[in-house]
């Protein structure tokens, strides 16, 4: 479990990520057209994994933004920002600010995605959304990088997680 906070109130995650060196789990997330994908469909090209509570927050919409301006830079890797937010919220933001280098997928129907990867806050106003999280995955699924942001309402380091590719 990690110790995060939110307005510098401690709350609580779920487990821990997974291990830098490690496989990370698989998963099925929901896309914007409903249809599912999972970490296999990604396998031959580096992962960000760029997660948050809701795209329909500042912070989580900003890092969307911010990580959509670097992907089209960046070769062979493909950006994942991941949220319990639904397929459509994702549409509707991603259509209205015209992002198209990023993939939005939704963990709205179980947070087994959450769960899985130890970022699901247990505690505080947001229970039961992702916390903000970024990692990186090289071509065949394997941690290259973390980072669990101390204070929910922070941006990530992009640049750290940029330099782990």
């Amino acid at each position: 479990m990690a110790t995060i906070t939110l307005g510098g109130n401690p709350i609580h995650t779920n487990g821990e990520l997974p291990k830098k060196g490690s496989k990370a789990p698989d998963f099925q997330l929901a896309k914007t057209d409903l249809g599912y994908t999972s970490l296999a469909d990604f396998k031959g090209s580096k992962v960000i994994l760029n997660i948050y509570p809701s795209v329909d927050t500042g912070t989580c919409a900003a890092s969307t933004r911010t990580f959509n301006a670097k992907a089209s830079a960046l070769a062979n890797t493909k950006v994942l920002c991941i949220s319990r937010d639904l397929p459509f919220a994702f549409k509707r933001f991603c259509g209205a600010e015209g992002l198209d280098n990023v993939i939005c997928l939704s963990d709205f129907n179980t947070g087994k995605f959450g769960k899985d990867y130890g970022l699901e806050m247990t505690d505080g106003a947001l229970a039961g959304l992702h916390s903000r999280v970024v990692i990186v995955l090289d071509e065949n699924g394997t941690v290259l990088y973390t980072e669990q942001v101390a204070e929910i309402a922070d941006e990530p380091n992009y640049e750290l997680a940029l330099a782990a590719l």
